[in-house]
């Protein structure tokens, strides 16, 4: 009797999706190193019928100036922080996918979102593949009251779910988790390279040939990425990430691609007992509690996509008991603090080689725009010297390695916010000085290098 021959495997990347017939260290594609995982081949699609044997016929291509320009309407969410990052709203047969840290507001954030649309008239599908529908309604009943519009459905197999799509045409659809879907066609368990590559390209073809805004939500990896192949953010609409950490109050929605709108936008949330409620004025929030008083503590403005926010930059200096000094960075770029610290010691004669250096964005805010390096610097001179630096004083600038403070965009913003909340000094570049003349009740001090922001600090305190 002739021995059966076994099952054929195949090796994916669970980084980029790259195949391979055998195992690798190394993948080619992505040059990552230990990602091959070993699954099932996907069942053959030779034997199909083509198109011309269906009897149908290939698309025919289209000139360019010939495509409508017809501009789509978006669906709010009534969740103006959420409909800020999506650049305005919902737009019909997008593919949108929301990643984040468990337990950090990702299925909260999309019933609110999902209640306010079905209040709006259409309908709304919500598909769970890890909650029953007692623990949604557990959940649902925190947040407030929910329409008849809004349909829930437990299911993980993915014809099943595409069935269900089909018939009841819903104006939005959200399927929490991807990883949890499979597919009876490839024989790999949910959440393989396989089976997260094939849900996702379902409901693609779903989104778009029936005009269903989907959202997917996904793991994420210790690391902070979604989980499954790279392929996965590559094939979506728009890919979100949920941040913050989930023993405390906030939440920042920040988006990492998207088509339809910018990626600089933030959206930032509070969660609450009846669940994640807006923060209309994020500066306020990250200002409070700040200490007065208090050195290595300066407040220092960053530009998030339209609206400046203004955040408190902490440093504390002090001299090592050791051989080796340590430095420690939080929320900003650790290699940024200390190439920011060697331009100090070059260029203020400020010799910090014998310090440990602890540099901190208060409220767990991760900023990396080079506006907020004047903060940093001024914040550590201010812990090194052991100098208060006054609460009414608001700083951003970009410092280069000649220790000159660069100008940076959007200025005139900037210094609104500071007046708005009640600031009454700005330290800005030299170069800016020009387009923020026009505004009152605030005073300018411009610097055109670190020597010139340094001696500001004094004229900030008369």
């Amino acid at each position: 009797m002739a021995k059966a021959a076994g099952k054929k495997t195949i090796f994916f990347c669970q980084n980029c999706g790259h195949e391979s017939a055998k195992w690798m260290g190394q993948c080619p594609a992505c040059r990552e190193w230990n990602t091959f995982v070993e699954e099932p081949a996907a069942p053959k699609t030779a034997g199909k019928p083509s198109a011309r044997q269906r009897g149908t016929t290939a698309a025919a291509p289209v000139r360019i100036r010939d495509v409508s320009m017809e501009e789509h309407s978006r669906s709010q969410t009534g969740i103006s922080e959420f409909d800020r990052v999506l650049g305005g709203g919902v737009i019909p047969g997008s593919l949108i996918l929301i990643g984040g840290d468990p337990g950090i507001g990702k299925s909260t954030l999309l019933l609110q979102a999902c209640r306010n649309l079905a209040e709006a008239g259409p309908e709304v599908l919500y598909i769970s593949g890890e909650e029953s529908l007692q623990q949604i309604r557990m959940r649902a009943e925190r947040i407030g009251e929910m329409p008849d519009s809004l349909l829930l459905l437990c299911e993980t197999d993915l014809g099943t779910i595409g069935e269900t799509i089909r018939t009841r045409r819903p104006a939005v659809c959200v399927i929490d988790s991807i990883q949890t879907m499979y597919s009876e066609e490839i024989a790999s368990a949910p959440g393989s390279v396989s089976q997260v590559r094939e849900a996702t390209a379902v409901l693609l073809q779903l989104a778009k040939s029936l005009g269903i805004s989907i959202f997917i939500v996904g793991h994420v990896t210790k690391d902070g990425a979604v989980a499954g192949p790279r392929v996965l953010e590559h094939m979506v609409d728009t890919v979100l990430y949920f941040e913050g950490d989930r023993h405390a109050s906030y939440r920042i929605l920040r988006a990492v691609k998207n088509r339809f709108g910018s990626t600089n936008e933030i959206g930032v949330f509070e969660m609450r007992g009846s669940g994640l409620a807006e923060v209309p004025n994020p500066s306020e929030y990250m200002l409070s509690g700040k200490p007065a008083g208090a050195s290595g503590s300066v407040v220092a403005c960053s530009i998030e996509g339209t609206r400046p926010v203004l955040l408190e930059v902490q440093a504390l200096i002090c001299r090592t008991a050791f051989g080796m000094p340590r430095r420690t960075a939080a929320g900003c770029d650790y290699n940024r603090v200390n190439l920011l610290m060697a331009v100090l010691e070059k260029r203020c004669g400020i010799s910090l080689s014998d310090c440990d250096a602890y540099v901190n964005l208060a409220g767990g805010i991760r900023m990396n725009e080079p506006a907020v390096d004047l903060g940093i610097v001024l914040a550590i001179v201010s812990s090194f010297r052991n100098i208060p630096v006054s609460d009414k004083l608001m700083v951003f600038g970009e410092v280069g390695l000649s220790g000159e403070v660069r100008a940076v965009s959007q200025a005139e913003q900037r210094v609104q916010e500071a007046k708005k909340l009640g600031f009454e000094a700005v330290i800005l570049p030299k170069a800016n000085l020009k387009n923020c003349r026009g505004i009152e009740g605030i005073r300018l001090l411009p610097a055109e290098n670190l020597r010139g922001a340094i001696a500001a600090l004094g004229q900030a305190e008369k």
